[in-house]
C-alpha cells in the first residue's frame, strides 16, 4: 500500500469483495483468515458496515452482503427489477397469479419487483416494497431452506426444490416460492401468491423454472 492509500477502507472494500464472492457468507474467523488480520479488526469492519447497511449478520453470525450496496447506485434496483420482469410477467400470465421478486433484508423479505395477471377476474394485491418476517410466507421460507446445507441423496426425498404457505400473511392467500440460486451476493426467491385454499400441483414446477430464469438474468 502507498503513502496516499486508507489502510482501514483498503479492508472493508476487501470484506465486501469476499462477501460478494460466496452464496452462503462468512464468519468473522473465516474473514480473518482470508485478510490476515486478527478477529478483532474483522468485528470492527464487521459493524462500521453494518451501519451503512452494507453487510448484515444472519442469526447464525455469517456475515453476507447487505442490501445497502443497492443504494450505492440509484440505478442498481431498476436494473435488478428490469432483469427479473420478464420470467415474472410470464409466470403471473401462465399461473394467473400475482408473481413477485424477493430480496432479503436483514431478518425481513423485500418485494422489489411485482407484476400482477391482466387476463384473471381477481388476484391478490401485492406491492414491491412489502416486507414480512423471513420466518413467514413461501418467499421468506424458501430462502431460508436454501440455506440449509445440502443433504446426502437419499436423505432428503421429500424436498421438491420450493415452498408453498397457506394464510400465514393474508388470509385465505396461498404462497408458492423457490430460492434463487449461484448469484454471487444475492439472497432471493421468486413466487406467486394467489387465493385459493390449495396451490394447484404444476405451480411448485413452473415457479422453480421462473426462479432459474430469474437468477441466470441477473448473473
Amino acid at each position: 500500500m502507498t503513502a496516499e492509500t486508507s489502510q482501514t477502507l483498503d479492508r472493508g472494500l476487501r470484506v465486501l469483495k469476499l462477501l460478494a464472492d460466496t452464496d452462503h457468507g462468512l464468519t468473522v474467523t473465516e474473514l480473518s483468515h482470508k485478510l490476515g488480520v486478527n478477529r478483532t479488526v474483522v468485528y470492527r469492519l464487521l459493524a462500521t458496515l453494518e451501519q451503512h447497511a452494507l453487510v448484515r449478520r444472519d442469526l447464525g453470525g455469517r456475515a453476507r452482503v447487505g442490501l445497502g450496496v443497492l443504494g450505492l447506485g440509484r440505478q442498481v434496483h431498476p436494473l435488478v427489477r428490469e432483469a427479473a420482469m420478464p420470467a415474472l410477467r410470464a409466470l403471473a400470465e401462465d399461473i394467473g397469479a400475482t408473481a413477485h421478486l424477493t430480496l432479503v433484508d436483514g431478518a425481513e423479505a423485500l418485494a422489489v419487483a411485482v407484476v400482477e395477471p391482466t387476463w384473471t377476474d381477481y388476484h391478490v394485491a401485492y406491492r414491491a416494497g412489502f416486507r414480512h418476517p423471513l420466518e413467514r410466507g413461501a418467499a421468506g421460507k424458501a430462502i431460508l431452506a436454501a440455506r440449509r446445507p445440502p443433504q446426502p441423496p437419499g436423505e432428503d426425498a421429500d424436498a421438491p426444490g420450493y415452498t408453498l404457505t397457506h394464510g400465514e400473511l393474508e388470509a385465505g392467500a396461498c404462497g408458492a416460492a423457490a430460492p434463487l440460486l449461484g448469484v454471487t451476493g444475492v439472497e432471493g426467491s421468486v413466487g406467486v401468491v394467489m387465493l385459493a385454499d390449495v396451490v394447484p400441483e404444476r405451480v411448485g414446477e413452473r415457479v422453480m423454472h421462473a426462479a432459474r430464469e430469474v437468477a441466470e438474468a441477473l448473473r
